[in-house]
């Protein structure tokens, strides 16, 4: 399905946002376990909380996560629901390339 022209840059930004490993490991952690606090996400990818944080922020506004607040406690979760089919396919896309052997070069 072809994305109609005025979405094409909206389309880029939200690439573009999965374009980072951190973000793609908090975003798998979350998939795996959603709803998370910061904290328990730095933990989770082993990333300091302000880094983690940061991530977080920008995901937010990319309409990627939602944040809410449980009395002290803010609590991340996807609100996305195409991002799970979307890594999956991405991860059994590389999954096979990994498999396949490669040519030779020469």
């Amino acid at each position: 399905m072809p994305v109609p022209e005025p979405l094409i840059d909206d389309a880029a930004r939200r690439f573009a946002l999965l374009s980072d490993p951190t973000r793609l490991r908090i975003l798998a952690v979350l998939l795996e376990r959603e709803p998370l606090t910061v904290g328990e996400l730095s933990d989770s990818v082993g990333i300091a909380t302000p880094n983690v944080s940061q991530h977080l922020a920008r995901l937010s506004t990319g309409r990627l996560v939602s944040r809410e607040k449980q009395g002290r406690a803010v609590h991340y979760r996807t609100t996305d629901p195409n991002l799970r089919p979307l890594c999956e396919l991405m991860c059994a896309s590389l999954v096979g390339e990994a498999r396949r052997p490669r040519a030779r070069a020469g």
